[in-house]
């Protein structure tokens, strides 16, 4: 089991997490600043963790998993790369198969839909073209700061119109926020009506992470109280795996 956050950390995360809200809203700069350093400490770390994903890529493999998403396959708030869920899914198919994954991980941290249409999907078609065993993709977590229901639907419609039937679909994990679920549970309704038109599996991803309940809000977030630190990640790479290895078993 990966490791947990301790409470403690997670009380002050969340703490700079709401006085950085307050602080953008009356204009204070230099204290927003101050308070928001973990998120742009984290933010940092982007070029790197892109990087890594780069160098993984060129690994050989004898079993290909294309991956698509944001920060969350990234691993943005993980002590590694490797154990953000797509890097935590790559080591259990590893053990699961003895074979060396090749893995392209097309993920762009602060990805929205519409970024993922633009620059992931013309990436991706190279690569699908190469017959991978594995694709899976959770995308739309960022839409949720600018909402926007009607470009969501369209926008989900056209990604995953281009992507094989066998992906594997993550919903949007739960917010643990009362304004934005309500969101979050309608951009999920249109995940599932979206997959089940294209005969997709879905990872049931919100109620993976909303069962976590206080103890995961404190324990299972990176500085920034947003990320999913290594604990978090094996939470989401736990709720995609039995869609993972049954494909495993279809295509063995």
């Amino acid at each position: 089991m990966m490791p947990a956050g301790v409470p403690r950390d997670g009380v002050r995360a969340l703490a700079l997490s709401a006085a950085a809200s307050v602080a953008r809203t009356f204009g204070w700069h230099d204290v927003h600043e101050r308070v928001n350093r973990p998120l742009m400490e984290l933010a940092e770390m982007q070029p790197v963790t892109a990087a890594w994903w780069r160098e993984r890529r060129t690994q050989p493999g004898t079993f290909g998993y294309l991956a698509l998403g944001d920060s969350t396959a990234q691993g943005i708030g993980a002590s590694v790369p490797g154990r953000s869920y797509v890097g935590q899914l790559l080591d259990r198919i590893e053990r699961r198969t003895g074979q060396h994954v090749k893995v392209v991980n097309l993920a762009v941290s602060g990805a929205t839909t519409t970024l993922c249409v633009r620059d992931q999907l013309p990436k991706a078609e190279k690569v699908l073209a190469r017959g991978p065993e594995l694709v899976t993709i959770d995308i739309g977590a960022n839409d949720i700061a600018d909402w926007n229901a009607v470009r969501f639907h369209r926008n989900m419609t056209q990604i995953l119109g281009a992507l094989p039937r066998h992906t594997i679909v993550g919903e949007l994990p739960c917010f643990h926020l009362p304004w934005n679920e309500r969101k979050v549970r309608e951009a999920n309704r249109m995940i599932h009506a979206i997959a089940a038109d294209r005969g997709m599996r879905v990872v049931p991803l919100h109620a993976a992470t909303r069962e976590r309940g206080v103890r995961g809000v404190l324990t299972e977030f990176a500085a920034d109280a947003f990320h999913p630190n290594d604990r978090g990640y094996e939470v989401w790479a736990d709720a995609f795996w039995p869609l993972v290895e049954q494909r495993i078993t279809d295509v063995a």
